[in-house]
């Protein structure tokens, strides 16, 4: 599979050296970075479809607020306002016009990051396909292909997977999987996990050197990256 595009970033802001550390910071965490330094070019760049753009509300050519209204009118981009600490009206009238977020300057660089890549996760399609190693487990078909090559599984053995999979690095008791898997209603006895390990082993592992399921010993399993 290819790897993603890196996400586009666009930074609105007339401060060099803001704008600069800015772009060094993102550059430095793999995003791909555009500069506008004033409001009227930002809007031109802004309209051109970046990933998320990064936008100052004290401007020349124009404002961050009018800048914002103008994105807003035929783009969902994700709008993340820069504001001075103090400018409490500014937030409101930004959020108010369709800014996903803001953050106040002096602001920590983790914080910028934190709110990016939260911004970035929320405009991520959701994909239905869940793909480890040489695995992809499609949940709207029902299907596992390991190697390329279809691995038919019973709806336990599907769902056993399916939980492993979507909680890696995990080490899983056995009353947690069978709760997780079969429901805390279900009376059984959870010993059953280490059947349906088994079979699933069979299925999923046998044959390959690169085994997906980890043991481990007194406390349960698990599968990690």
């Amino acid at each position: 599979m290819e790897n993603a595009r890196p996400h586009k970033i666009l930074i609105v802001e007339d401060d060099a050296a803001i704008g600069r550390v800015l772009q060094l910071e993102l550059a430095h965490e793999g995003y791909e970075i555009d500069v506008a330094r004033d409001g009227l070019s930002g809007l031109e760049k802004a309209l051109k479809e970046p990933d998320l753009v990064i936008l100052d509300l004290m401007l020349p050519r124009m404002d961050g607020l009018e800048v914002c209204k103008r994105i807003r009118a035929t783009s969902t981009v994700p709008i993340i306002m820069l504001t001075a600490k103090d400018r409490v009206p500014d937030k409101i009238a930004g959020l108010d016009l369709g800014a996903d977020d803001y953050v106040t300057k002096p602001f920590a660089t983790e914080e910028l990051l934190a709110r990016i890549r939260a911004r970035l996760r929320e405009r991520a399609p959701q994909s239905n396909v869940i793909e480890y190693r040489d695995v992809v487990m499609d949940r709207d078909r029902h299907e596992v292909h390991r190697g390329g090559k279809p691995v038919a599984l019973t709806a336990k053995e599907y769902a056993l997977l399916e939980y492993l999979l979507l909680h890696r690095n995990k080490v899983h008791t056995r009353d947690q999987l069978f709760n997780g898997v079969w429901g805390s209603d279900f009376l059984g006895d959870s010993n059953l996990i280490d059947v349906y390990i088994r079979y699933l082993r069979g299925k999923i592992d046998d044959g390959f050197d690169d085994k997906l399921i980890t043991t481990v010993r007194g406390v349960g399993y698990t599968i990690k990256d």
